[in-house]
């Protein structure tokens, strides 16, 4: 065999089991109902849970350590003056004080000003954990019986896109900020009706391309299967490793192998840009969070994805570390101001074509705990208290009200359930969603709520 057909064989045979962790495969086509408002949605599950006096009420330090000082540091996202006081949440100053240089903002114009922004939305069920919150906001429904290590029980917008609207594995994409825990299940359902055959792509690419994958994976395309198999085969424990640690089952792949071969070509791709520094990062990268974001622009970029959910959660620092959670909801920000503008710039077949809705999991309690951090400054949990269950839910995109605010604290509008339907009425196919009876009791779409 020449070295060139055994190449392009050998990654056809393992790209999909080894770079993603898996690849599924090609979607059904069903006539929709509605019309369609946008041909891209880009969904980012935002941070790892916000407390609604730093985001939607600027209040900087004023509502959480008794100090008079407010300022809005999301202000790519958000209209507002930046706090003009104690500013610790941007990038180390050449003179070596701690995050006293804030990040330049991205966008001229804010999202606030080219969009809609749901101020008060609720989170109306059960406990405000992460996965529980993550869950209900890829599948409409509040699964407060959920429990860690399981798919949600109903099904995800990857699935009802795939199903009712037609979509290809490589439109749909969940891109996750690791392999641990259970985010890597969340691309489909356990519902008998859906499952893996409408489920999205799951990439990680802070694992793929961290280290531990430039150690395991870098050099997998020239493999020989024959000689170097416990290689091929280290390499899909290492990906799979989350699933089998766990007793999970490794779902079989049915990709076609144009699109194994196309899924190589862009990790090969991505690997060499990696090298040269060509990976279109935000700015300012020094957290998971930034460098995901990144990644994500190289996926939008290679297949110009239908859907895409992107989740982030660094400020779940919040915990312990109520600076770094000051930092981590400023670079959020910047990541979503970056990937705004790359998708506009950068991507001519999703500019002014794309939705993009952005929303936290859930919120942040109002009384802090007893931590403590290096600036003397009390840490926040998210304990189900009314101020966890404060969230936002911000949309912009060709289809979306420039320039509007719905809603307040004392007149909330709007539910966690609701980004399902509501992409599922900018893909044209909300009332088939509808008809399934599976989402939450509440769940509306947000064009239904202005």
């Amino acid at each position: 065999m020449k070295r060139r057909d055994f190449i392009k064989k050998a990654a056809l045979t393992t790209a999909g089991t080894i770079s993603m962790p898996y690849i599924l495969p090609t979607g059904r086509l069903f006539a929709s109902t509605g019309s369609q408002m946008a041909g891209h949605v880009i969904f980012v599950m935002f941070a790892g849970g916000v407390r609604q006096q730093e985001s939607m009420g600027k209040k900087y330090l004023a509502e959480s350590q008794g100090l008079d000082i407010e300022g809005n540091i999301m202000y790519n996202m958000l209209a507002g003056d930046a706090p003009e006081l104690k500013i610790v949440y941007g990038v180390d100053t050449t003179d070596g004080q701690p995050g006293g240089q804030p990040i330049d903002r991205i966008l001229n114009t804010t999202l606030e000003k080219q969009g809609t922004l749901f101020k008060e939305v609720r989170y109306t069920h059960g406990g405000t954990g992460h996965f529980v919150g993550l869950s209900t906001g890829v599948s409409g429904y509040y699964g407060i019986t959920q429990g860690l290590q399981g798919r949600p029980q109903h099904p995800t917008i990857f699935e009802y896109l795939r199903r009712h609207a037609g979509l290809k594995a490589t439109d749909t994409w969940f891109i996750g900020n690791g392999i641990n825990n259970s985010t890597p299940l969340l691309n489909y359902s356990a519902h008998p009706d859906y499952g893996r055959q409408y489920g999205a792509n799951f990439f990680a690419p802070n694992v793929t391309f961290g280290q531990q994958g430039q150690d395991h994976l870098k050099g997998f395309l020239n493999f020989h299967p024959d000689e170097e198999m416990s290689r091929i085969d280290e390499m899909r424990e290492f990906l799979n490793h989350a699933y089998l640690a766990n007793g999970h089952e490794i779902p079989h792949l049915y990709n076609t192998d144009e699109e194994r071969y196309n899924i190589k070509q862009f990790i090969e791709n991505t690997f060499e840009q990696l090298d040269n520094n060509q990976i279109a990062f935000p700015p300012v990268v020094d957290n998971g969070d930034l460098s995901t974001i990144g990644y994500a622009t190289e996926v939008l970029k290679w297949f110009k994805p239908k859907m895409m959910v992107i989740n982030m959660f660094a400020v779940d620092s919040c915990h312990s570390n109520y600076t770094g959670y000051l930092k981590s909801l400023h670079r959020a920000d910047h990541a979503v101001g970056h990937l705004w503008k790359f998708i506009q710039e950068e991507v001519p077949e999703m500019a002014n074509d794309t939705v993009m809705i952005v929303m936290p999991e859930h919120g942040r309690n109002y009384e802090s705990n007893a931590i403590t951090d290096v600036n003397d400054w009390f840490a926040f949990d998210h304990d189900s208290d009314a101020n966890s269950r404060r969230i936002f839910t911000q949309m912009v995109g060709p289809c979306v009200d420039a320039n509007l605010i719905v809603g307040d604290e004392n007149n909330p509008v709007g539910n966690a359930a609701d980004v399902v339907p509501t992409i599922a009425d900018i893909f044209g196919i909300k009332n088939e969603v509808f008809a399934k009876g599976l989402l939450h009791p509440e769940a509306m779409s947000l064009f239904d709520r202005i």
